[in-house]
Order: C-alpha cells, then sequence, then structure tokens
C-alpha cells in the first residue's frame, strides 16, 4: 500500500500537467485565430498595414470612412467566414474520424460536398429549386438539402445492415463517385455560362461571404461545439473499441447517430455557403491528434481551431500569390491537403507493414 501510493500521486501528477499542456495548447490555438484573421483582412488589393488593420478593427470609430469600409464591409466578413467555415468542417470531420474509427474519413471523402455540388448544379443548370420561395438564395438551398439527404442516405443506408465503421466507409465512398458522375453529367448538358458557374462552385469561394452568413454559422459552431463536448467521454470510450465503450455503457448506435447528424448538420452547412472546400476536415483534426491525442475533450476544440486557422491561412495565401487576384479556395487547401494526404497514407501503410 506504501508503494502504490507514490505510484498514484505521481500518475495524478503527470495526468494534471499533460491536461495543463493541452489546455495551453487550446490557448495559443485562440491566439493563432486573431492572427490568422489580421493578416487575412490586411492581405488583398492595397496592402494594408497590420498596424491600421488592428486599430480598425479595435477602434472603428477613429479609422478613415476608406479604410473603415474596406476592414469591416469587405474583408472581415469573409475572413470571419473562413474562420467559421474551418471551424465546421474541422469539428464534423474530427467527429466522423471518432465515429468511423477511420483517419481519413470527413465530408469530402464520404460524398457529403460532392452531394452539395449536385444540388448546386441543379440549380445552375435547370433551375429547379428542391426548396419553395428560395428565390436568390436557391443554389445555396439546394446544396444544403442535398448535402443533408446525402448524410441521411448514408446513415440509413447502413442501417439496414447494422451500424458498422466499414460499411459506412463503403458507402460513402458509393455516394462520392455517384455525385461525382451526375455533376458530370449536368456539366455535359450545361451551356458554357453554366459551366463556368458549376465549375466556380466546385473550386469552392469565400467571396460568397455575408454578415447573414457568418451569423448563422457562428451560432451553428456555438451549439455544436458544446453538444460535441457533452459527449466527449463517450467517444473517447468509442476510440477503444466499440465492445469497450459498452462494456462502459456507452450506446454505440445511438453516439454515432446523434455524432452523424451533426456532422451531417455542420457540413451541409458549410458546404452551402462556400462551395466545395476539400482535406480541411481531414487534415485540421490529424494536426489535433498530434498535438493533444484521442482526449476528446481537447481534442475536439483544438481540430476546430487548427482547422479554421488553417482555412483562414489558406484565404490569406490564395490573395497572396498574385496581387489583384484571388483564387479559388479549394485550389489551395487541395495543395495542401494532398501532399498530407499521401504522408498520412503511408504512415498508415508503415504501421501495418
Amino acid at each position: 500500500m506504501t508503494a502504490v501510493l507514490p505510484v498514484t500521486a505521481i500518475a495524478t501528477a503527470d495526468y494534471r500537467k499533460r491536461n495543463a499542456k493541452r489546455l495551453k495548447l487550446v490557448l495559443l490555438g485562440v491566439l493563432a485565430l486573431l492572427f490568422a484573421v489580421a493578416l487575412d483582412v490586411s492581405i488583398g488589393p492595397g496592402n494594408l498595414p497590420l498596424g491600421d488593420v488592428l486599430r480598425t478593427l479595435v477602434e472603428p470609430q477613429a479609422a478613415s470612412p476608406r479604410l473603415s469600409v474596406i476592414v469591416w464591409d469587405l474583408r472581415l466578413p469573409i475572413a470571419l467566414m473562413a474562420l467559421a467555415v474551418g471551424a465546421m468542417l474541422g469539428l464534423s470531420g474530427a467527429g466522423m474520424q471518432t465515429i468511423l474509427a477511420n483517419p481519413l474519413a470527413d465530408p469530402f471523402t464520404l460524398g457529403v460536398s460532392a452531394a452539395a455540388t449536385v444540388g448546386a448544379s441543379v440549380a445552375i443548370v435547370f433551375g429547379w429549386s428542391v426548396v419553395p420561395g428560395a428565390g436568390p438564395f436557391i443554389v445555396t438551398a439546394n446544396a444544403f438539402v442535398f448535402a443533408l439527404t446525402a448524410s441521411l442516405v448514408l446513415f440509413f443506408m447502413t442501417k439496414l445492415r447494422g451500424v458498422s465503421a466499414e460499411t459506412m466507409i463503403l458507402v460513402g465512398i458509393a455516394l462520392l463517385f455517384t455525385c461525382n458522375a451526375l455533376t458530370a453529367l449536368l456539366q455535359y448538358r450545361s451551356n458554357e455560362v453554366q459551366l463556368t458557374q458549376i465549375v466556380f462552385w466546385t473550386l469552392g469561394s469565400l467571396a460568397r461571404a455575408t454578415w447573414g452568413k457568418v451569423g448563422v454559422a457562428a451560432v451553428l459552431i456555438a451549439l455544436a461545439l458544446p453538444f460535441f463536448l457533452m459527449r466527449g467521454w463517450a467517444l473517447t470510450a468509442l476510440r477503444l473499441g466499440d465492445e469497450r465503450a459498452e462494456s462502459l455503457g456507452v450506446r454505440v448506435d445511438r453516439l454515432r447517430l446523434e455524432i452523424l447528424i451533426a456532422t451531417s448538420l455542420l457540413a451541409a452547412v458549410s458546404v452551402s455557403f462556400v462551395g466545395g472546400i476539400g482535406f480541411i476536415g481531414l487534415v485540421g483534426p490529424h494536426i489535433a491528434r498530434l498535438l493533444v491525442g484521442e482526449d476528446q475533450r481537447f481534442f475536439l476544440p483544438v481540430a476546430t481551431i487548427a482547422s479554421a486557422v488553417l482555412l483562414s491561412l489558406a484565404s490569406s495565401v490564395s490573395k497572396a500569390i498574385t496581387p489583384g487576384v484571388i483564387y479559388p479556395i479549394g485550389i489551395i487547401t487541395a495543395l495542401i491537403g494532398v501532399p498530407f494526404f499521401f504522408s498520412l497514407v503511408m504512415s498508415i501503410r508503415n504501421r501495418g507493414a
């Protein structure tokens, strides 16, 4: 007994030390978020000095009308949309990877983004709306409904044969190829103007950002992150395997359904707002996993923050490559994500060898 107590005390001290380190990483991530937003706002035509941007953000009434309009009306909604979409994709990817026990799962690889593209393409080519009275938001509404439908199809088809991670992955891949084929068919059917619009949508663009969309995304994140964190312990137990989680009292099927619906909603909203942006939901969670491990109490917020910072930095890069030109954000995230994707596949292969 006397030998056990010191060992227990040491283990408790190590546990608290690890948690303190993880908490510091979360706080550093928040600071990185603020810096990324300021940098994103400062880059663009005119190259605003970072100091002027910060002063305009803190004291807008002291700034010149021109600077205030550029910062608050033109660039800040786009910068905040980059953060919001990155956060939604990161949290969605983290949730999918956890419930599917697959490091390659995210809204992009499971076909949710591709389904949104089909919905947007239907609106562009035929002018059909699946939401009555959508008006000027017909493309966004169609993209949202198709993405959400794909997520529900993903779940209910797997439910027919029992919920398993492998089945969900296979159905997701089938959805991805089916939606890509439908998009190609619609592109073949479209005229030159419609084809340009579809291609522009598939590449992703933050230029569609508005303060209203930023507000919707912020509310969704504010609701979703606590929802995920409240299930942090159950999700951590799920990483040990279904049987171990069930032995600890976790209702695995119900947990998977709850998280899948939440992740689908996050992915559908983000894709309907800005188009298809790949790899953020894949790369962000892996960075978080490397930093804080599988403890979902820290993994989920760090994955959210890391993804938001990544997309914000990608937004800055898209404007900095060629002065006066803003490249589609999906191209930049793909250039960042593809090398990471290959390194991830190779690391999995090496561990299995």
